[in-house]
């Protein structure tokens, strides 16, 4: 068999204490299997069962011993059978003897593949360990379990051991799990073998990786700290979103007689002249258009390739900063993880003292890399020192990619500060929103962490590939409800909210929640018909909507004539485009302007005063003072010019002043600057 090829025993505690936790293991155990036909068709598992009433295994009849264990199935590839066999697992009678099923699986990777064999040989443990094993003949438990880790490592195999605990298991002698989990702990220091416990349905559905993906380095050469000094590192993939099994054109047209039938779909693209539709242009006479203004400017390949930036592979430090400088949100795309080059001693020192400098110093680097030759892009990103707890596991780094100017999306948002003390939160009503955060910590002190990264599935994923097998046996299946377990990962608890409903209660009693009234039809659809920019039609309106009601009927684009102040306040509020703020404010500054100008005798001055407080406030929010400001000096030095100085008096009058520094920390303004703004009157004109 080849080398990426996988041979696994699955060993599986069915013990009357492991009754409740079956369920959830044929789940897990089911998917593995319908994962490995989609992903690992030619991979091979075997079955071992331990806890039965009977047994059946070759070392039994060999040896004697290894009672109560049953091989349910031998080493052969997986199939659907397998699915089937894993989904009605047998329930025991006896306690589990766990190492027992161990040499079990050992013996029949050992007959089945030798010492020969250049693949990947498994066992999968599943047990809640809570029943000792049997004394050895010779020596301790520690001893002979050393033993069998000696004989793990000589034959190349690994070991995943998963004890399930918590709600899954009934009660047990403590004193027994301790030694059952500082044996298996025995294993993992040992040999190449990892322990995982469970106390959840959800943790133990992703405590069995159902599919093993191989590590493939992205980058193997130098970290160049200078051009004379380099350190030799691989880069992988630490994390990277998985993604749904590529679905391909499936056709039936083939005779079923027809056993070498691919049943493949190709498909074929033409290109057609618009001047002659039946005439076909050949690949030579194409060329790429891109659009420039009302133009298309056409670029050949030659051309495109001339003009491409073609770096050269390498990974190059710019300089370090402050661990604070780089924040959370900055991170883009996957993480990859430097590690010092396998074997190299001189370069792992080299990692070792460059992480353990930058922790204590609490540095980062600036990383500019380049993966391979000839790829097109340069990434810059920032190194973070992963200094390893564990003797056996070198110093590393983690790397994300840090956003260019043109990945950056910058959305601005109110602070807090800067809206009236009677829309801030009181005591009560923040002592009740932090309950509220507290009731759903996913971590509570004492507890087993819900839903860890480490330990939850993706729901989506799952689901498919469930739906994917029940398909497999019964074409016409209806798609089923959503998997309790799945549940648990995509709907918040009910058991904590149901424990948790005075909480609830007295947030929702400290904030006043009021609904959001919704138009009539009769004016919402004439406000869809008619844009709030068009001056037409505002006067037929019977029931004029407020301003939350106005905002959610329709997306304003202009300020308009009828409600300008509404108009307004719905266009900065707009966050599907930056562009909206700067419009809307630029709009009422004109439509202030026009009121003014227009005005005959002061009639227009009230709803230019109004336009002029929403602007003001409005600029307060969006933290643009100087705007507000600059435009209030313009306006009474134009009123002073057109001889409309009674605005200016008019404005006094109302004591409306410049945006100051404690009303926004942008200002250039001061608190006395703005209190003197008073507009002076003009002497009338003869």
């Amino acid at each position: 068999m080849a080398r990426n090829k996988d041979a696994m025993v699955l060993l599986i505690d069915v013990s009357p204490s492991m009754h409740k936790a079956l369920p959830e293991i044929e789940k897990v155990c089911s998917m593995l299997a319908e994962k490995k036909l989609i992903y690992s068709k030619y991979d091979e598992v075997a079955v071992v069962l331990f806890g039965t009433e009977e047994t059946e295994n070759e070392l039994t009849k060999e040896v004697g011993g290894y009672e109560h264990v049953v091989v349910l199935q031998n080493i052969k590839v997986v199939d659907g059978q397998l699915v089937e066999t894993l989904q009605q697992l047998p329930r025991g009678t006896h306690d589990g003897d766990f190492l027992d099923a161990i040499i079990v699986g050992m013996d029949m990777l050992i007959k089945k593949y030798g010492e020969t064999y250049k693949g990947k040989k498994r066992l999968c443990l599943l047990t809640n360990a809570q029943f000792p094993i049997k004394y050895p003949l010779e020596g301790t438990k520690e001893d002979q379990v050393s033993t069998i880790a000696e004989h793990m490592n000589t034959h190349g195999m690994r070991m995943e051991s998963i004890v399930v605990r918590g709600s899954l298991t009934g009660e047990a002698n403590k004193s027994v799990m301790d030694e059952n989990d500082n044996l298996l702990g025995i294993f993992s220091k040992k040999t190449c073998a990892k322990l995982v416990h469970v106390e959840s349905p959800t943790s133990l559905l992703g405590a069995l990786r159902t599919r093993k993906i191989s590590p493939v380095t992205i980058f193997r050469g130098d970290l160049e700290l200078s051009p004379k000094m380099k350190i030799k590192v691989w880069v992988y993939k630490k994390t990277s979103e998985e993604k749904f099994p590529t679905l391909k054109k499936y056709s039936d047209k083939a005779p079923p007689t027809d056993k070498f039938a691919t049943h493949e779909v190709k498909v074929d693209f033409e290109y057609k002249s618009v001047e002659d539709p039946s005439k076909v242009v050949p690949p030579d006479q194409r060329i790429k258009g891109y659009r420039y203004g009302p133009q298309v400017i056409p670029i050949s390949s030659a051309e495109w390739d001339a003009v491409k930036f073609k770096p050269e592979k390498g990974v190059k430090l710019l300089g370090f900063s402050d661990a604070k400088n780089i924040m959370r949100h900055y991170y883009m795309k996957d993480v990859n993880v430097f590690i010092p080059e396998p074997g190299n001693t001189r370069a792992i020192l080299a990692v070792s003292a460059l992480a353990r400098a930058m922790q204590d110093m609490n540095k980062v680097a600036i990383l500019r890399c380049v993966w391979r030759q000839g790829q097109g892009n340069v990434v810059v990103g920032v190194l973070t020192p992963n200094v390893s707890d564990n003797d056996n596991i070198p110093d590393s780094f983690y790397f994300n990619v840090l956003p260019f100017a043109e990945d950056v999306r910058e959305f601005q948002f109110p602070s807090f500060n800067n809206f009236p003390a009677s829309w801030q939160p009181n005591e009560q009503q923040q002592e009740a929103a932090d309950d509220f955060v507290r009731m759903f910590d996913l971590a509570p002190p004492g507890k087993e962490e819900a839903l860890p990264p480490g330990l939850t599935p993706n729901p989506v994923l799952e689901r498919f590939y469930r739906h994917l097998e029940l398909k497999s046996r019964h074409p016409d299946a209806a798609v089923p409800p959503l998997d309790e377990t799945l549940r648990m990962i995509t709907e918040p608890d009910k058991e904590l909210l149901s424990q948790n409903g005075s909480v609830l209660d007295v947030c929702r009693s400290r904030f006043e929640v009021k609904e959001n009234p919704k138009l009539k039809k009769s004016s919402r659809r004439f406000l869809r018909d008619k844009p709030t920019g068009s001056n037409e039609g505002h006067a037929d309106i019977s029931d004029e909507p407020n301003s939350s009601e106005y905002t959610s009927a329709v997306k304003v684009e202009k300020v308009g004539d009828a409600t300008p102040v509404q108009d307004f306040e719905a266009m900065i509020n707009r966050r599907d485009s930056p562009q909206w703020v700067g419009k809307a404010i630029k709009d009422m500054k004109n439509k202030i302007h026009d009121l003014v100008e227009d005005s005959y005798e002061g009639d227009n001055y009230p709803k230019a005063l109004e336009c002029l407080i929403a602007l003001r406030k409005g600029c307060i929010l969006e933290q643009e003072p100087k705007q507000f400001n600059d435009f209030l000096r313009t306006l009474c030095i134009f009123c002073q010019e057109k001889a409309l100085g009674s605005f200016c008096e008019f404005l006094a009058s109302k004591e409306l002043t410049l945006i100051s520094k404690t009303e926004a920390i942008d200002s250039e303004v001061t608190d006395d600057e703005a209190r003197n703004f008073l507009v002076k009157s003009e002497p009338k004109m003869e």
